[in-house]
């Protein structure tokens, strides 16, 4: 081989050196840490992403009459258990559960009573809350029945069983602290307010007491609650009794509620079923709201105001990275029973498997319920 091939083949070698080098560096895998975008987010941030859920549910007024304590007295004991026995299990499936206990549970130290100045024997708190209630509000027009002190007592009560509750309180840093209950991660605050109290006035000094709706007060609330919780709960005292449809003034409190970021409404004090509606608040957001949720357990037996129920709801908590997501699943409506005979023998059912409800109202009252609840008030 002479030396010009020599030399030839020296710089061929040496040119597919470099273009072999400049190709594997071009195609080898980077070393940067540089984020790459997936369908344009972050895959940092997708690893922070996280989904919760919890299940927020509701039922009606634990309005106790005489005739309902006096059934379940049993020598010094009042068993309520008894009462609720057929509900049990599922009242407990909810992961937070909130009941209106429109009547005070002062207990027998001050005299029990029936309407239409109600106090209730303690035992009524603990069987509720040995049946799956979570929490009670306290707000409603008979919350001083008995006065300022016999509200106390009934707060004490509460307090003693750990039972939480919302809309009335001992003094007035209580009633400024945000009612927060936490599961799963997320953060629920629960407020609670009355249209009134029959006519009796709150004593000078004693404002805290009851929380009585005020737009301006509530505005408030609810802007302090956005800074602690996930989720706003309101529980209102509000409306007509016995008419089976929502007021205008409750229609109109609803959207303001809504408006100022409540995300469910619970409402109470009709004593019979009111439609389930969604509403749109005016920042484009969806809020729900419960008009009424009738009587829960009672001695009412009046047309409709036997049958009560729970609405549950699911909440979605979507965290990602710095920003949080809440949404509201489509609701679920649960309808009950209360039976009884002459005054006595108190005993709640599913209203779907109730006999004493057909009999009653006939072979389609579950169906006129369910439509009632969801199908008319658009929530189906």
């Amino acid at each position: 081989m002479n030396k010009r091939k020599i030399i030839y083949m020296f710089f061929l070698i040496v040119a597919l050196c470099i273009l072999v080098s400049v190709g594997m560096s071009k195609f080898s895998p980077s070393t940067s840490k540089e984020s790459h975008s997936i369908s344009g987010r972050n895959i940092h941030e997708l690893a922070k992403e996280e989904n919760k859920k919890i299940t927020i549910a509701a039922i009606g007024d634990i309005l106790i009459h005489d005739r309902v304590y006096n059934d379940a007295r049993e020598g010094d004991y009042y068993n309520f258990d008894k009462m609720l026995a057929n509900l049990s299990s599922e009242l407990k499936k909810p992961d937070l559960l909130l009941a209106n206990q429109e009547t005070i549970v002062a207990g027998e130290t001050i005299g029990l009573s029936g309407y239409p100045t109600f106090n209730s024997p303690h035992e009524i708190a603990d069987t509720i809350k040995k049946a799956g209630v979570d929490i009670v509000t306290t707000a409603n027009n008979h919350a001083l029945d008995r006065g300022v002190k016999a509200q106390k007592l009934s707060i004490d009560y509460l307090n003693q069983i750990d039972l939480p509750h919302v809309g009335t309180y001992l003094n007035k840093d209580d009633q400024d602290k945000i009612v927060v209950l936490e599961k799963n991660d997320v953060k629920i605050a629960y407020l609670a307010y009355t249209y009134g109290l029959n006519g009796i006035p709150v004593p000078k000094g004693s404002e805290y007491i009851v929380n009585v709706i005020d737009k301006e007060k509530m505005s408030n609330e609810i802007q302090r609650a956005k800074k602690v919780a996930d989720v706003i709960v309101m529980a209102v005292h509000w409306g007509n009794e016995y008419e089976r449809y929502p007021s205008n003034e409750q229609k109109e409190l609803a959207q303001f509620f809504i408006d100022e970021g409540v995300h469910i409404i619970f409402g109470s004090h009709p004593h019979v079923l009111q439609p389930i509606e969604w509403l749109e608040g005016k920042n484009g957001q969806k809020g729900l709201v419960v008009y009424s949720l009738g009587n829960f357990l009672s001695g009412q037996d009046e047309e409709y105001r036997d049958i009560g129920g729970m609405v549950t709801i699911t909440v979605n908590k979507l965290q990602r990275g710095n920003s949080t997501t809440i949404t509201l699943d489509q609701p679920t409506f649960y309808p009950t029973f209360v039976a009884s005979k002459n005054e006595s023998n108190y005993i709640m059912h599913p209203l779907v498997t109730s006999e004493e409800a057909v009999d009653k109202y006939g072979a389609s009252i579950y169906k006129k319920i369910m439509d009632h609840m969801l199908i008319e008030g658009q929530a189906e």
